[in-house]
């Protein structure tokens, strides 16, 4: 099969240190070509893949201190996309509605994972507009604000778990991994661990968006003697940090569409106390997994409970459910549909994947 993978241009792909879109694409692509297929990824062009690269950009737009209107770089992007549309059996964007009135006016083969949020009042006009585009959900929670949109299926992020490392062994301390911004909730990290008398490290970024939220709210409570701030930090760093982890915090309050952050520390075999937010209560199984928890009390209450978790429980759980072969074998089943013409989302069989 001749596919095109079409990345946003933030991050490379894969990222050098934070970025959980631009991971998944590296992951997809990646396992599509080591099954035979014939694949090209519009990327940023300091990206690294074994696929065929169109660099749409230098770098990736994030760490390019020059590049003042990142749009202009995408919409470049799709111009190279759509003019070599007859070299490809099916187009995977993961733009969001960027490429919607070229797809509709190019008719070309196509499909669209949705990576954020669509609980923004602003998007229901635009999906409105496009319902015909075909498009895949990351998590049933995301779907809910857009339920009557042209849903493919859901399909969950999976990892190359070869590069994840079992950790057997609990640490001896809690870990936060992600941005620093307010619906990541660290502030409620470094209320949990303070409460539960354990040290907390925190791996993050700071977007400048963020920065006076982290200056105001975070520095403050950073210079607690338990909590250790290192900084944004890349693969392979992360699986160290995540697997020498007694536990994975996350407790967010928004949304959130998947929360890569969460498999992968399954993977590495590490638990995960996080909120029941958007993705939360399908990715996690309580007590199994970790624990979902619903305020700082209860999250507490279970870092007390980490010893109860088996963490070889927590691997299995990756590898049967969040494999990035399993990801990309659910995708070609959509693939395949929608190149042949079939109308109607099919239920997909693994017990992950759903249909429209």
């Amino acid at each position: 099969m001749r596919i095109a993978q079409v990345a946003p241009l933030y991050e490379s792909v894969p990222p050098k240190l934070y970025g959980g879109t631009e991971r998944v694409v590296s992951f997809l692509t990646e396992e599509l070509v080591r099954q035979g297929h014939e694949v090209t990824l519009f990327a940023s062009g300091d990206s690294l893949t074994s696929a065929r690269l169109v660099p749409a950009c230098p770098e990736s737009l994030r760490l390019d201190k020059n590049c003042w209107d990142q749009l202009a770089h995408h919409v470049l992007m799709l111009e190279k996309v759509f003019s070599e549309k007859e070299n490809f059996d099916i187009i995977h964007f993961h733009v969001d509605y960027l490429h919607f009135p070229f797809s509709r006016r190019e008719q070309a083969v196509s499909v669209t994972t949705l990576h954020g949020r669509l609980d923004i009042p602003d998007l229901e006009p635009v999906y409105r507009v496009f319902a015909d585009m075909p498009v895949v959900s990351i998590s049933n929670a995301q779907r809910q604000p857009l339920s009557w949109i042209n849903w493919q299926g859901t399909i969950y992020h999976g990892l190359p778990l070869e590069r994840y490392a079992f950790h057997p062994k609990k640490g001896d301390y809690l870990a936060f991994l992600g941005r620093v911004s307010p619906e990541k909730g660290l502030d409620q990290a470094i209320e949990i661990a303070k409460h539960a008398g354990m040290p907390l490290k925190i791996a993050a970024k700071v977007d400048r968006v963020d920065r006076e939220y982290h200056d105001a709210v975070i520095k403050p409570l950073l210079q607690h003697p338990l909590v250790e701030f290192l900084g944004e930090i890349g693969y392979p760093d992360k699986c160290e940090f995540l697997g020498q982890a007694a536990a994975l915090l996350f407790p967010i309050n928004w949304p959130e569409p998947f929360g890569l952050v969460m498999i992968e520390a399954m993977a590495c075999g590490t638990p995960v106390i996080a909120y029941p937010c958007g993705s939360v209560p399908e990715i996690m199984e309580d007590g199994v997994t970790g624990f979902v928890v619903r305020d700082t009390q209860s999250a507490v209450e279970a870092v007390r409970l980490i010893p109860e978790i088996d963490r070889a429980a927590c691997r299995q759980r990756c590898e049967e459910q969040f494999s990035a072969a399993r990801m990309t074998n659910d995708y070609l089943s959509i693939y395949e549909r929608l190149i042949g013409g079939e109308p109607e989302p099919l239920t997909l069989t693994d017990g992950v994947s759903v249909g429209g």
